[in-house]
């Protein structure tokens, strides 16, 4: 028997799924985020590793014959050096198939349609739209990191909102709703006597202060705030709900040719049902249609059961109990 491996290695999380030729997933692996951007080389090719051989279980390694490895950071693998790490890591568990390493919205996309063509969005902590075509990335759109785009992201729109506190503390503005939210969130600041002009300036320096001390996508946690305050009707929320909507569906047309019919799949906490940035999105996709990706790690497993066992490949299935 042989089998294939499909990894989605996130910032925050990697899975793994083993799946056998009939589309049977028969083991699966759990380990920490397996970023190459946010983690040492060596930590992210363990992490993965080890939800690889958590999948593996007692099969043989060796009769692993594709794996795919959707990972958050991948280019970070065009350094030699790095992807040499990742080459010996491979070898030191065991596997001795192609491991095909690809962009996270490769396997988000497969995840959520067969289809060979079309589009992903992904908005989480941050953002980045694909084309796809012959289920590879042929294409980007945004997805330039926090310093230089991100729009759309939970980065992005936490950003926002401390932006928009520091605009409310420094002209006057009331400090009620988002404000008061992101103060009380920072800096552990309520009821602010908002008629004191030393207070207010003393809460700005500080905000900015601790919004510089943490790690630029530190901010995400402010994404929720944003929701909230949107969510109760206030302006300058919705107003940063709209422009994130905006950046995202405009990206998204942007990488897709005129008149093209092809799927567009959603990824990301952005972009989920729950979240008004997702349905502003959807609404502005109207007309197209559009997918919410399911499962990264099966979208993963069965692009390597196509690598393994050829276009017929079934989908993976759950494992049954």
């Amino acid at each position: 028997m042989s089998f294939a491996v499909g990894v989605d290695a996130g910032g925050t999380s990697t899975r793994a799924a083993l799946v056998d030729a009939t589309g049977a997933v028969l083991g699966t692996g759990r380990g920490d985020g397996a970023n190459p951007n946010a983690h040492a080389p060596e930590v992210a090719a363990d992490r993965i590793a080890g939800a690889i051989t958590a999948a593996l279980g007692a099969h043989d390694p060796g009769a692993v014959r594709a794996c795919v490895v959707g990972m958050a950071g991948v280019s970070k693998l065009s350094d030699q050096g790095v992807a040499a790490v990742f080459t010996a890591t491979w070898a030191r568990i065991g596997l001795t198939c192609p491991v095909r390493t690809v962009a996270d919205a490769e396997v988000a996309y497969a995840s959520a349609t067969p289809a060979p063509d079309g589009t992903v969005v992904v908005a989480g902590t941050g953002s980045i739209v694909g084309r796809i075509r012959k289920r590879r990335l042929a294409g980007t759109t945004g997805g330039y990191g926090w310093l230089l785009g991100d729009e759309g992201s939970a980065f992005w729109l936490g950003r926002e909102a401390v932006r928009s506190t520091l605009e409310a503390l420094g002209r006057g503005r009331p400090l009620d709703g988002l404000p008061s939210a992101v103060l009380t969130a920072a800096l552990g600041l309520s009821g602010l006597d908002v008629r004191d002009d030393d207070a207010r300036l003393a809460a700005s320096r500080a905000l900015i202060t601790a919004a510089n001390a943490e790690a630029p996508v530190r901010l995400a946690r402010f994404a929720p705030l944003v929701s909230a305050a949107h969510d109760a009707g206030e302006p300058a929320a919705r107003e940063i709900v709209d422009r994130a909507a905006g950046f995202l569906a405009e990206n998204a047309l942007a990488a897709r040719e005129p008149g093209e019919s092809t799927p567009v799949v959603l990824v990301g906490s952005v972009l989920g049902g729950a979240s008004p940035v997702g349905e502003l999105v959807r609404r502005r996709l109207a007309g197209l249609e559009v997918l919410t990706s399911s499962d990264g790690v099966l979208g993963a497993a069965w692009l390597a059961a196509v690598d393994a066992f050829g276009e017929g490949a079934p989908r993976p299935r759950p494992e049954r109990d």
